[in-house]
């Protein structure tokens, strides 16, 4: 038997290296405005959405109560970034089929909008016939996105899965919490090697590759 009722996937940074597309976004968006962009600047939004997200950008770029149309022209710029493809994260694609093999229910979590998430898994054929996910949940979707739970409640629901036996794999402190609130058994992946994730997690692992992330999950 499958330790878990359910597996829940993050997309962006975690499964898809969509961060490349963020990060060219951001660069553009700082450079409109005459401010130069750094990896500090990404190290403090990654993972966020929504009104958080907003609040950063009007930090970082100084432009308050500019919130949303900051939040709105970077998702149109990665919009058009990630046309022309994203690449999967080291051992994503193994792992979705060795969870596959053991017929255990997939879901996706995102804290990106629907058009974006859809785009960039319809490229990366997830999504569709190809989809190994029974639901893809987006911040489209609920009124709270992470670090609130509601994401990773709303997957597990949809799947029929009580959250306490879900297992949720991250990359984002924002995410983590998120999953965390939720009651999920939590694998943090950093997209940075050095970077932070909450305190609770249950494993953290160096990509989606490690044999501990596969023996923890029961594949």
């Amino acid at each position: 038997m499958a330790p878990f009722a359910a597996v829940i996937f993050d997309n962006d940074g975690l499964l898809l290296d969509t961060e490349q597309a963020w990060t060219r976004a951001e660069e553009t968006l700082f450079t409109r405005r005459g401010r130069t962009w750094t990896m500090a600047h990404k190290r403090e939004l990654i993972g966020s959405s929504g009104p958080r997200a907003q609040a950063i950008l009007e930090r970082q770029l100084d432009r308050p109560g500019e919130g949303a149309g900051l939040l709105e022209e970077l998702e149109e710029l990665v919009m058009e970034e990630v046309l022309i493809g994203v690449p999967p994260r080291p051992g994503a694609l193994e792992l979705l089929a060795a969870l596959g093999r053991e017929r255990v229910p997939l879901g996706l979590a995102s804290n990106s909008q629907r058009p974006f998430v859809e785009r960039v898994l319809g490229g990366a054929g997830l999504l569709g016939a190809g989809s190994p996910f029974g639901v893809i949940v987006t911040a489209s979707d609920v009124e709270h996105p992470k670090p609130a739970p509601d994401l990773y409640l709303a997957a597990a629901a949809a799947l029929g899965a009580e959250p306490t036996r879900c297992a949720a794999l991250e990359d984002s402190p924002p995410g983590a919490a998120s999953a965390l609130a939720a009651g999920m058994t939590v694998i943090g992946v950093p997209y940075f090697s050095d970077g932070e994730m909450p305190e609770g997690i249950h494993l953290r692992a160096g990509s989606l590759a490690d044999p501990e992330v596969h023996t923890l999950l029961g594949v």
